[in-house]
């Protein structure tokens, strides 16, 4: 739930990904629905099904708040499943950081990074300003089944 701007790691500091998908697109209201679903069925894939629907949430409030603040250009969206935390990162090219702000109770819009904020562990942007990302905990796997001993 804390928003930090040093978040992204040098490449050669991060874990290596277990999963992993890039997709860059044109800034266009039309991809936000094909990029959340997307994004749960890969999650899905991936047995972390019970992130799923907050990764779809985050996806879509980051990727509309892209078109809608962006550079007008292309778009990217990354999705990472490292050893215990599922990141994702969507850059647009502008030079200013997304900030969250309290939105007033007639206002349609402005509540995106308050749902990114309140669904993931930390979030924040890069130093340029040019992606906005976020880290979700992945929950600990569950024990296996007991290994059942046969006697002889």
């Amino acid at each position: 739930m804390t928003s930090t701007t040093d978040g992204l790691f040098p490449a050669e500091t991060r874990p290596a990904a277990r999963h992993a998908f890039e997709i860059g697109f044109s800034p266009d209201e039309s991809r936000v629905r094909p990029l959340r679903h997307l994004t749960a069925d890969r999650l899905r894939r991936w047995h972390l099904a019970d992130l799923a629907d907050d990764a779809a949430l985050i996806v879509s409030e980051l990727v509309s708040n892209a078109i809608r603040h962006g550079d007008g250009h292309r778009i990217t969206l990354r999705v990472e499943h490292r050893a215990h935390e599922l990141r994702i990162e969507v850059a647009d090219g502008t030079q200013e950081r997304a900030v969250a702000r309290t939105a007033g109770d007639e206002e349609e819009g402005g509540r995106g990074l308050l749902l990114v904020a309140a669904l993931a562990r930390e979030w924040g942007t890069s130093p340029g300003g040019e992606t906005t990302w976020c880290v979700l905990a992945v929950p600990a796997e569950a024990p296996g089944p007991p290994v059942e001993r046969l006697s002889r």
